[in-house]
């Protein structure tokens, strides 16, 4: 078949991205060569979609399931995963994870504990908070953000004899105790073995534009990496989700789904630091949320002391 002249080709009126069937519109020699190439776009368009969203799945798993769900739990729940070779060099033998994984308790902080924990986090906080959605509190340090920079809380309490009270640390250092227990308890480990280590913070995190990298917190990390002396992390809860804020889930980035922890108060989640744990929290569409990080160590060289007044 000759092929025909683009004189000819254009008479058809044939457009690829317009009508692809346009031969049997137009007189005139068949378009063969509008046709091809269409048939060859749509191919590679309906490629590259499956491509992307084959990729996408791989990376960042689509499908959500919750690990703990809103609502309270009947019993402690238990995650196992296969440990990571994060831990294979270090010395801590009686102390270093065994097995790896992740937990969930509803019962192991009450909730007056809980709601008192929260009401200090908020007069610490409303001294400062950040320019951006993610805002710090640490008792230890002192450190508070402030705009995109942090001031001592401490200095801010000399001239506020109200902002703590001895019953504020005394709570806080209980709920610590139990964390730590329950951590040592479900890992096999000797609680005096595991150490209180930095950073251990209040977190609250709002709606308002990221400023800075900080503000950050929904992209995927690895504790055990950004925080080197890490071995066991913990989080409290001290507001609900759904009913103080939407969005704000806490998300395991596992390889087949992604499995979610939602807040709420008194709930505590705890798990191995390492790369067997890649998480990040969902970014907040409405609401404020507030947590605790507890962290802890294997390492005494970077156990941190108690918190109090100063």
């Amino acid at each position: 078949m000759k092929k025909p002249s683009r004189e000819n080709r254009k008479q058809t009126g044939c457009s690829c991205w317009g009508d692809c069937t346009c031969s049997e519109k137009a007189k005139g020699p068949e378009p063969w060569y509008s046709f091809r190439n269409c048939v060859t776009h749509i191919s590679i368009i309906i490629i590259s979609v499956l491509m992307a969203r084959f990729w996408l799945h791989v990376i960042y798993p689509s499908s959500f399931v919750a690990l703990a769900g809103k609502d309270p739990l009947d019993a402690p729940v238990w995650h196992e995963v296969p440990c990571s070779n994060d831990y294979e060099e270090e010395v801590f033998l009686e102390c270093k994870p065994k097995r790896c994984g992740r937990a969930v308790m509803d019962n192991l902080v009450s909730r007056d504990d809980a709601e008192h924990l929260l009401r200090l986090a908020k007069r610490g906080l409303s001294h400062g908070g950040s320019n951006g959605g993610a805002s710090i509190l640490d008792l230890h340090s002192g450190a508070l953000s402030m705009g995109d920079k942090f001031v001592n809380i401490f200095k801010i309490a000399e001239t506020d004899d109200s902002l703590f009270t001895e019953e504020d640390f005394r709570i806080y250092r209980r709920v610590k105790d139990q964390i730590r227990q329950a951590v040592a308890d479900k890992f096999d480990v000797p609680v005096d073995k595991l150490h209180l280590t930095k950073p251990t913070f209040f977190s609250r995190m709002d709606t308002k534009k990221a400023q800075t990298k900080h503000d950050e917190y929904w992209h995927v990390h690895v504790d055990k990496e950004t925080y080197g002396s890490f071995h066991y992390t913990s989080l409290l809860y001290l507001t609900t989700y759904k009913n103080d804020f939407q969005g704000g889930r806490f998300v395991f980035a596992d390889k087949d789904y992604n499995r979610t922890v939602e807040p709420r108060v008194g709930r505590v989640s705890f798990f191995t630091s390492g790369s067997e744990n890649p998480h990040f929290v969902e970014r907040l569409r409405e609401g404020v949320r507030y947590a605790i990080t507890v962290s802890f160590t294997c390492d005494p060289a970077k156990a941190i002391a108690d918190p109090k007044i100063k």
